[in-house]
This record gives C-alpha cells, structure tokens and sequence, in this order.
C-alpha cells in the first residue's frame, strides 16, 4: 500500500518475509550525495554550499535533483553550479559514472540515464579560482 504523501518502488529482493520500498526521495539524495563527492561540483542548484549539509539536514541534497521511476528503471535530472576553472565534459562523465554507480550499488535499481545541467559556475572564495 503507497502513502498517498510519499513516492515509492517497489524493490524486488529474494527474500520473502515482506517487500521493501524506497522512497524517490531517498533515491534523490544518493543522486546528491554522489554528485557532491566529484571535485569541481560547487553545490546542487538550488543547494546549499556543503558546509551547510550537516547543519541543514539531507534532505538538502536533493534540491536540483528530479528522479523518475517505472519499473526497476531510474532516470536522473541533475542541475549542478561548477566550480571556474574544471572541465565541463570531464567533471559531467565523473557525476554521471557517480550517480549511475551509487544508485544502482545502494538500491539494486537499474538507472538508465543521468542528464547533468549546469546552471551556473561559481568562483572559488579560497582560491580565487
């Protein structure tokens, strides 16, 4: 039985002493958290800087991150800042490789793409990159 309020999926185990569901939600904050771990990602649009996580609880992370769920299949959105100065294609490979990988390792779902947006690049205040 769905909660009206909460979005689930039915995983199929092999064990049968009952089902086990996930919520999108949660599938969304794997996607953020696996996206916040490749160097030159700045934060998830819409996100607070990393720093912030802790303070601000997980479910932060999935700010910038659609999922879309039929079957065992996963599709992610990603909205990402980039950090100046790292390579746009090459930090994208490096998220989608992340995300397909933590999802499909944590969940047992089949995630059938992940499209990266950049929406803005951030300068470094350390650096000044």
């Amino acid at each position: 039985m769905e909660n009206a309020e909460i979005h689930t999926h039915k995983i199929e185990t092999e064990e049968k002493f009952g089902e086990v569901r996930i919520a999108d939600e949660v599938v969304a904050i794997i996607a953020g958290l696996a996206t916040s771990e490749v160097e030159g990602v700045a934060s998830m649009a819409g996100n607070v800087t990393r720093d912030l996580i802790e303070k601000l609880g997980m479910k932060s992370l999935s700010k910038g991150v659609k999922i879309t769920m039929d079957e065992n299949t996963v599709r992610v959105a990603l909205a990402i800042n980039i950090r100046y100065g790292y390579n746009v294609p090459s930090t994208c490979t490096q998220i989608q490789d992340k995300v397909k990988t933590a999802i499909e390792t944590m969940t047992g779902l089949e995630v059938a793409e992940v499209n990266v947006k950049i929406v803005n690049v951030t300068m470094d205040q350390e650096t000044g990159k």
